[in-house]
């Protein structure tokens, strides 16, 4: 079952990717496997999925020793300053970076590590109180900070937009960030990389924020059901 919802995934992530011009291999899968066991992570494994979203710091450390060593972990919740240790020993990719004080703690438990991460800056792209991340307007300050500890290196922006049973209304935020993303960019404040990710999208319109620039979409009911 597994497998085959992966398959389907990744026909709507290519028929978003055509119908915008875009090729499908520049919009990288995250299997968001929060609350599901390592068993359900290592099917979708060998079905092809390497990239996997947790929310949860714990579940990833108690995870990571379950499943191929080859399994990618990116962080897509909240992440506290006191979880940063393991944080930066267990995962690949921090998702959801949005103050110098979370930056700082990486970067001193990667020091101690020998380790470099990449991370994301999760935008609170619609100004909404329910969501974590930096505020718009604040971005450019934050970043200027981060580039400056050498163990984090800024691969790009991430948002959740505010809930809604509309997926269309995600769009002018999804777009929002894509523009953003670019503002910052040509102001060389990603310094690391030629193009900056853009995560954005979830099961219910990962296929809106395709067409919007979206290159990592965060899908988990689509892949593994709903959970318990």
């Amino acid at each position: 079952m597994i497998a085959q919802n992966i398959l389907l995934v990744k026909e709507k992530i290519a028929k978003a990717a055509q119908k915008a011009g875009r090729q499908p291999q520049d919009i990288k899968l995250v299997a968001v496997s929060k609350l599901f066991p390592a068993d359900s992570i290592r099917e979708a494994f060998d079905a092809g999925q390497t990239v996997f979203g947790e929310n949860y710091i714990q579940e990833v450390q108690a995870k990571r020793g379950l499943v191929p060593a080859e399994a990618v972990f990116h962080f897509i919740g909240h992440l506290q300053s006191n979880k940063a240790k393991i944080a930066a020993a267990t995962c690949n990719m921090i998702e959801t970076l949005d103050s110098l004080k979370l930056g700082t703690t990486l970067n001193n438990q990667l020091e101690n590590l020998k380790q470099s991460l990449d991370i994301l800056i999760q935008v609170n792209i619609a100004n909404d109180p329910k969501k974590a991340g930096v505020a718009v307007d604040d971005v450019e300050e934050l970043l200027i900070k981060i580039n400056e500890l050498k163990r984090l290196r800024v691969c790009g922006l991430m948002t959740m937009p505010p809930l809604t049973n509309d997926p269309e209304r995600s769009r002018p935020h999804f777009r929002n960030l894509r523009i953003l993303a670019e503002k910052i960019a040509a102001k060389n404040l990603f310094p690391h990389i030629n193009k900056p990710e853009l995560s954005m999208g979830m099961s219910d319109d990962f296929h809106i924020a395709i067409e919007e620039g979206a290159t990592i979409v965060r899908v988990g009911t689509a892949i593994f059901g709903h959970r318990s």
